[in-house]
This record gives structure tokens, sequence and C-alpha cells, in this order.
């Protein structure tokens, strides 16, 4: 007859340690980190949480059901949820080391290439794009690839510095072209921009040839003509911003929107045209947010998002790692690009491409995705701050002499 085993007690020196070094740990985490772009997260986050609670009940009137009445604060309680998990995945990133964030970013994008392969096959269908994949909950894989495709573009273009006779750029391009017809094929024109647009940014500060680069992003301009042409999605969103169409008006609307509250806004739940408002609680979020808090709330979340780009690039550099660099741009690059992308659209300056404003628009697996690609670029940017000082004190006093 089996005995059962009796646990060995931990003594109190040994707890005593263990709860040591797990303060140590996230005191390091916390010295290391850059808590400027961690504070400006959070204060996203909570912008968009006033937000979705001031966009919610246009969205749950306009989607309720005689069947089904959803509350006006049904979209509220739901992004609480998904900001509790993705704020879980933004501390849990935010901790890895810069190699086991480089490799859990190869690896993601990966597994979300794949993922992507398999999209047209048994991907859900919703408002005529095909771009989720259901495992209880619905993912969408080009969210996360966003995750993992600077960081693995960055790891690629990095050979270089082994080896220059490396095919970095022919790799590169073949990369960003298999992704691009993937998400053609949901249709998803927004992402392939979004995509290539980093793509064409690592690729310059990388410093690969100028003249490669330049005649790749004519060949760029050729493939949009020819998404204008090949794809009714496409087509259409671009006719759309020129004038014309039931997408036009959504986007007029969207602009009438945002002005109509003025500088300082009409007041918490106190919008009308955000009611008329098609996704008020996703794409066009912004709008809600001049309507209801002003154009001076406006400025501040646009001020929020560059400051985040500015202070990445800063914290690059004194960095003398090519794939850090690369990283860390590539992942801010994405994030403000996705942002200013869904701002021009509210003020009818881009085509409509039904992206959200990333950490402000109420999302599910999308606010996940955002908060780990930042956890990421956190994980990837944690300096010391004492070795840093002594390297560059050595430095200075190397030019002194």
């Amino acid at each position: 007859m089996a005995t059962r085993a009796t646990p060995l007690p931990i003594s109190g020196n040994a707890l005593v340690r263990y709860n040591r070094n797990r303060r140590s740990r996230l005191a390091i985490w916390w010295q290391e980190i850059d808590r400027v772009v961690l504070g400006l997260v959070l204060i996203l986050m909570a912008i968009g949480t006033i937000s979705v609670a001031a966009a919610s009940p246009a969205s749950a009137r306009r989607l309720s059901t005689s069947a089904k009445d959803l509350s006006d604060l049904h979209f509220l309680v739901l992004h609480l949820r998904w900001q509790a998990l993705g704020l879980v995945a933004l501390f849990v990133t935010s901790t890895l080391s810069k190699d086991a964030a480089r490799r859990l970013g190869i690896v993601l994008a990966g597994v979300m290439l794949a993922a992507l392969v398999l999209v047209p096959f048994v991907g859900s269908e919703v408002n005529g794009a095909r771009r989720w994949i259901n495992l209880g909950i619905s993912i969408q894989p080009s969210e996360f690839l966003k995750c993992g495709f600077p960081i693995m573009l960055a790891w690629i273009l990095s050979w270089q510095v082994r080896d220059k006779g490396l095919p970095v750029m022919q790799v590169t391009i073949g990369l960003v072209g298999v992704i691009a017809v993937l998400l053609m094929m949901q249709p998803d024109f927004g992402s392939t921009m979004l995509f290539a647009g980093t793509w064409f940014v690592l690729v310059l500060l990388s410093g690969l040839d100028v003249k490669r680069v330049a005649a790749v992003a004519m060949l760029g301009i050729v493939g949009v003509a020819a998404a204008y042409f090949l794809y009714d999605n496409a087509q259409n969103r671009i006719d759309a911003f020129l004038g014309g169409g039931s997408a036009y008006d959504q986007v007029d609307l969207a602009q009438r929107t945002l002005l109509n509250g003025g500088w300082l806004g009409a007041g918490f739940w106190m919008g009308t045209r955000k009611m008329a408002l098609p996704e008020a609680h996703t794409d066009y979020i912004f709008s809600v947010i001049g309507e209801e808090f002003g154009l001076a709330a406006c400025a501040v979340v646009v001020m929020i998002y560059s400051a985040i780009l500015v202070q990445t690039i800063l914290r690059q550099v004194r960095e003398d790692d090519l794939f850090t660099v690369l990283a860390a741009t590539g992942l801010a690059a994405q994030f403000g690009g996705q942002a200013f992308i869904n701002i021009l659209v509210n003020l009818q300056l881009f085509p409509s491409k039904g992206m959200t404003l990333p950490l402000v628009s109420y999302g599910g697996s999308s606010t996940v995705a955002v908060c780990t690609c930042l956890g990421l670029l956190l994980a990837l940017t944690r300096r010391n701050p004492f070795i840093d000082r002594e390297r560059f004190s050595l430095s200075d006093v190397g030019d002194l002499s």
C-alpha cells in the first residue's frame, strides 16, 4: 500500500530568501523598465476605459434586437475584462529578458503566419471579411502577428552584421509579400498597408542600399494600384475616400461627430451625433472623444501616442545592438502607425481602414495583442541604469582624452 509523501518543511530562512529574491526581481524590473512608456500606456488604457464608457450606449443600442437587448454599458463591461487580461500580458512579457523576448517574437510570428494560412479555410466571416479563427473565443491572427513581425524582421535584417553577403533584402521581401497575399485574401487592405509600412521603416533604418529600397517602394505603389483594380474592398474604400457611397457617408459622419463638441466637448454621455455612428466603440471612438470631451482631449491623445514614439526612439540613441534598435523601433512604429491611421480616418484625411485605435478602442483579442506588443517593446528596451551610467561616463572620459 502506497504511503502519501510528506512534504519537506520550509524553514523560515528559506522562505525569507524566497520572498527577498522575488522582491529583488521586481526591483530590478522596476529599475530597468522604461517607466515613461509604461506610464503613458497606462494613461492611454485609462482614457480607453472612459472612451468606451462614452461610446458603449451608442453601439449597444444600435446592435440590440428584439431577441437580445444589450445594456448601455455592455461593451464597457466586456472591455474591462479584456483590459485586465491585457495588463497581465503586458506585465508578463515585459519581465522577459531580451533573448527570451526575441525568441517569443519569432515563435509568435511563425505560429500566427501559419494561422493566417488557415484563415481562408477555417476562419469565420464577419461583415464580409474572413479574418477570425474561433477557438472558443474569436482570435484574429493578424493582430498577434503584429507582435512578432517587427521582431522577426529585425532578426533577419540583423544577419547582415554577421555576413554582408546574405540575401537579407530578398528574404524580407518574400516575408512581407507572403503576409500581404494572405491578408488580401481575407481581405484586409488596412493591415496589409501597415505591415508594408513597418517593413519599409525597418529596411531604411537597417542601412540597406537606398536605391534598392526605393525600387521596392515603387513596386509597392504598383501593388496598391493593382489592389484597387483587383480587390473590391480596396476599390470601395479608396472611392469612398474620394467621395460617394455609404463608406464615405460614415467617414463624413465621423468627422462631423468629432467636430460637434468644439474645444471642450458636450460632456460625458451628452453627445448626440455618436448615436448614429457605426462601430462607435471601435473604429470611430476618436470621434466620440471629440464630441463628448472636446478637441482638446483629442489633442492630448495625439500627444500621448507621439510621446511613446519619441521616448522609444530616444531610448535607442545609445543602443549599440542593431537587432534591439530595429525591433523596438518596428514595434513602436507599427503601434503609432495604426493609431495615426485611425485618427486620420476619423478626420476624413485617409481612406477608411477598419482599424481600431490601440489601447483606446474596445477590443477583445486585439486589446491583448496590443498589450503583448507593448510588453515585448518594454522587455527589449530594458536598460540597467547603473551599467549604462558607468559605460557612458567611461566613454565621456575617452572622448576627453
